[in-house]
């Protein structure tokens, strides 16, 4: 069917509409509360909608379908990990985030252990975000480059450029709001994939069941508990431990989703925003699941290679641009762009915050004018849209190897920065020094075990907490002085 006038006019209406939606629910920013927190008046409904789009990207749009194409559902069982993570989050870092006036994650370290303690957790989440981030984008330009047959770096600008200007000119309420709205265009979409997958089938909806269900693509749980456990990323000891682990780590120490979280009113409003996410998130992978199932038997089953592709990632992709009536394909291209702007826009707009709160500010002696702290910061948001920009340039002509590997960036310092977290929540003694060090450690574990690629995904952010616990607890015991 191909990619048609009309569709190009829907992509085209959506970008305008998302930068123009984004600047006006934004509103006037007058501080810098303004610009990072946004005064503490969004709906936490509203937060709990960009909770999700923002944890959302490009990849996990085209990539679930892909893996339930050559695999089967029981990436859901890490899906149900991720709401147990979010229920251990509202209940032991929340209630320390509200004890005081904290503008990003890493103000709780500070007061826990100490300003270094702050600065190098927040040095960790920058490299890590720049990095994760910009392939994000990158994967994203892909499809827009193959529509308006136009080069990959005008692509990343075009796509950055609509995420910046209501970034900057709407600050995270903008970013929150554009993301909420993301968030039904995206789910929406892939909906609409589904739906026309089963009207098109010969045999119907019972008919692709049949057939998905003979080759095992149902499944939904694996009780694996063998010689194999820490290979098979999706057991269900692997997949609920490992999401609830890592969706610890990214929904309590990563500036990307806390910002979101700190915006809204009180804890209990937090607690709700956080939790329905992760109810939201299950209902989302099961639709991403079941359209790469009901893909799988719309291909008849066909290996990647017989349809010409390389990767199973491009199964979904493939079908959009081929298989869909005019107007559905640039609906889902849009809603396949909302996955990665509403990732982006808060990217920029939590790199931001983490450099002028938690670098620039405590190194100042003198108070400056608060507009210039907003002027400051909006000029940090610019150089960090530039950065991504370059990280995303920077991955177009690597192999596949390296991509991935940046895309497990997120593997490396999650651990450390999660146990950081859980060394000063659930002990008393360790100070600065023991924490540093077991910071470090966690990183430096993780990067051999990683590379050397001794257990599956899943398992990465619970051996880096474990070590780190491990190593600041003994470090802790060492020293004479006792900590707070």
């Amino acid at each position: 069917m191909g990619f048609s006038t009309l569709d190009y006019l829907i992509v085209f209406v959506y970008l305008v509409a998302v930068a123009a939606f984004g600047i006006i629910r934004g509103g006037k920013q007058r501080s810098v509360k303004d610009y990072f927190l946004g005064k503490d008046t969004i709906p936490w409904w509203i937060v709990c909608f960009s909770i999700v789009a923002a944890e959302t990207s490009t990849l996990t749009f085209i990539s679930i379908p892909g893996l339930a194409y050559l695999t089967n559902l029981t990436f859901l069982q890490v899906a149900f990990g991720y709401l147990i993570g979010r229920i251990a989050v509202s209940i032991l870092f929340l209630p320390a985030y509200y004890k005081g006036e904290l503008s990003t994650a890493y103000g709780f370290l500070e007061t826990r252990f100490g300003l270094k303690t702050r600065r190098f957790a927040s040095v960790v989440f920058l490299f890590t975000r720049l990095a994760a981030d910009g392939v994000r984008l990158f994967a994203t330009a892909i499809p827009l480059k193959l529509i308006l047959d136009i080069d990959y770096p005008v692509a990343i600008l075009i796509l950055a450029a609509v995420a910046f200007i209501y970034t900057f000119a709407g600050g995270v309420r903008g970013i929150i709001w554009v993301d909420a709205v993301q968030m039904f265009i995206y789910l929406g979409g892939a909906t609409v994939a589904a739906v026309v997958l089963v009207l098109t089938a010969d045999g119907g909806l019972s008919g692709m069941l049949q057939m998905a269900g003979d080759a095992g693509k149902l499944k939904i749980f694996d009780f694996e508990f063998g010689a194999a456990l820490f290979q098979k990323p999706y057991s269900i000891v692997a997949g609920m431990l490992g999401g609830a682990f890592l969706s610890m780590a990214s929904h309590g120490t990563d500036q990307l989703i806390v910002q979101r979280v700190l915006t809204t009113k009180s804890l209990q409003a937090s607690r709700k925003a956080l939790i329905g996410s992760g109810l939201i998130i299950i209902v989302q992978f099961a639709i991403f699941l079941v359209v790469g199932v009901l893909l799988f038997a719309h291909y008849g089953g066909a290996p990647v290679g017989e349809l010409g592709l390389q990767r199973a990632d491009e199964i979904f992709p493939l079908f959009i641009i081929q298989g869909l009536p005019q107007g559905i394909s640039g609906l889902i291209i849009a809603g396949l762009m909302a996955a990665a702007l509403s990732t982006l826009a808060g990217s920029m707009s939590s790199i931001a915050s983490s450099v002028v709160m938690d670098l620039w500010n405590p190194m100042t002696t003198e108070k400056m004018d608060e507009r210039k702290v907003l002027l400051l910061s909006r000029l940090v948001t610019f150089v960090a849209a530039m950065l991504l920009v370059g990280t995303a340039i920077f991955f177009m002509n690597t192999s596949q190897t390296v991509v991935e590997l940046a895309l497990s960036i997120a593997s490396f310092t999650y651990g450390g920065l999660l146990g950081t977290f859980l060394l000063g929540v659930l002990f008393k003694r360790p100070v600065q020094e023991d924490a540093l060090g077991a910071f470090v450690a966690g990183i430096l574990v993780m990067v051999t075990v990683i590379s050397l690629k001794l257990v599956a995904w899943t398992w990465f952010t619970v051996i880096g907490v474990f070590v780190t616990l491990l190593v600041g607890t003994l470090l802790s015991r060492l020293s004479k002085e006792p900590g707070r």
